[in-house]
């Protein structure tokens, strides 16, 4: 069955609305102030999973951060689900580049942690963190150890600690970053059918156009100095996305379609 990708629009003007997250006029200055972001206006649906992409030094990790509410705006409004990020931290679940396994807990004890946290009792931690570890096809590892796993199951454990309070925004700063090639494929395959379960509003950061052109509903593309939106892009697909899409001359056309637009704003 043919694939036909949709053509990608150029960036349509802003509006206000109401989405699972919200930025109007963010702003954001370091302490010396440098301005790091510059009026980014940006609305994102419930249940939609939308990439930011753009060269090294665009703000994309701190746009993450301020969405978290894990750093302070310097003008603008954030909203996730209708209120202040400190506010929505309970239906927000973040995953950093890096699994962050406390080396000293077995899997399950690592997927328990966020369940810990929001003061679940040991016995409903215990359950949900078994229930996310056969999500992730890692029941038979939940009592080793991080020490004893490949960098590929690490992740997936991070996924499972995510996952583990049943948020409605998983905000992703390059998880798979550092993973071989295959490795990261594979894992991009288990997001999708993850979501697919649970219909979470998704919000990735990555360097890598196939990445998002393989995961995500739209991208946005960040030009740097200051960070600001140069484009907004719909990314839409006639089939399922599966490991099949990437051999299709219709992904890689639009591959080159958004790494041109990248390319735009580097020069």
């Amino acid at each position: 069955m043919a694939i036909r990708l949709e053509k990608i629009q150029e960036p349509q003007p802003i509006t206000a609305s109401s989405g699972q997250v919200d930025l109007r006029s963010v702003t954001k200055r370091y302490g010396n102030g440098d301005l790091v972001l510059d009026n980014i206006n940006l609305s994102i649906a419930e249940s939609e999973f939308v990439s930011i992409i753009g060269p090294s030094g665009c703000g994309k990790s701190t746009l993450l951060k301020l969405v978290a509410g894990l750093t302070r705006l310097s003008s603008g409004k954030v909203r996730v689900a209708g209120v202040e990020p400190v506010r929505a931290r309970k239906v927000m679940s973040f995953m950093f580049q890096d699994a962050t396994l406390l080396p000293w807990r077995t899997v399950q004890g690592n997927v328990e942690l966020s369940t810990e946290l929001h003061g679940m009792k040991k016995t409903e931690r215990a359950t949900i963190a078994k229930e996310m570890l056969s999500l992730v096809g890692l029941s038979h590892v939940a009592h080793q150890f991080p020490r004893q796993l490949s960098g590929g199951m690490k992740m997936r454990v991070s996924i499972a600690r995510a996952l583990s309070t049943h948020p409605t925004v998983l905000l992703m700063d390059e998880p798979f970053a550092a993973l071989d090639e295959m490795t990261r494929n594979r894992l991009n395959e288990e997001l999708l059918r993850l979501r697919a379960e649970s219909r979470w509003t998704g919000l990735f950061v990555t360097h890598s156009v196939a990445e998002a052109v393989f995961l995500s509903d739209r991208i946005i593309v960040l030009a740097a100095q200051p960070g600001r939106l140069a484009y907004d892009l719909p990314i839409h697909f006639t089939v399922s996305r599966n490991a099949e899409l990437r051999l299709r001359d219709e992904f890689e056309e639009a591959v080159i379609d958004v790494s041109k637009k990248l390319r735009s704003v580097m020069n």
